[in-house]
């Protein structure tokens, strides 16, 4: 089973997020870059932009195929993480530190009642 830790929230969707009082922050998880493979371009959301939740905002590239990752709240993009643009592996090899997508403020605090603790992310993803 991949790595789930268990500080984040998660969703269905396969996105992680670890909320640091008002801002959070938001990847993909360590199942979904296995199941992607090798990625190698990650088209990174825009600062400021608003997303709601649920929305596309960003494209993680691998080899064979594209995904989209959905902001799991309705969220405005701070930061992203520049590292990616010369550097998509770091999703690869570290999703949750070194490969994390964006720094996001959160805009509704009661979507974060809705996502998965790391006990039901392990349920979800091991049905696939």
């Amino acid at each position: 089973m991949a790595n789930v830790p268990k500080n984040l929230k998660y969703t269905k969707e396969h996105e992680w997020i670890r909320i640091e009082r008002d801002i959070a922050v938001i990847g993909i998880t360590d199942y979904a870059q296995s199941q992607l493979g090798d990625i190698v371009y990650v088209e990174l959301p825009k600062l400021n932009q608003k997303y709601k939740k649920g929305e596309s905002i960003a494209v993680v590239e691998a080899v064979k195929t594209a995904a989209d990752v959905y902001a799991p709240i309705t969220c405005e993009v701070i930061e992203v993480n520049e590292l990616l643009k010369n550097n998509p592996e770091k999703i690869n090899q570290d999703p949750y530190n070194e490969g994390w997508i964006a720094k996001v403020k959160i805009l509704n605090e009661n979507e974060l009642n809705e996502l998965l603790s790391p006990e039901e992310y392990e349920k979800h993803a091991l049905k696939f």
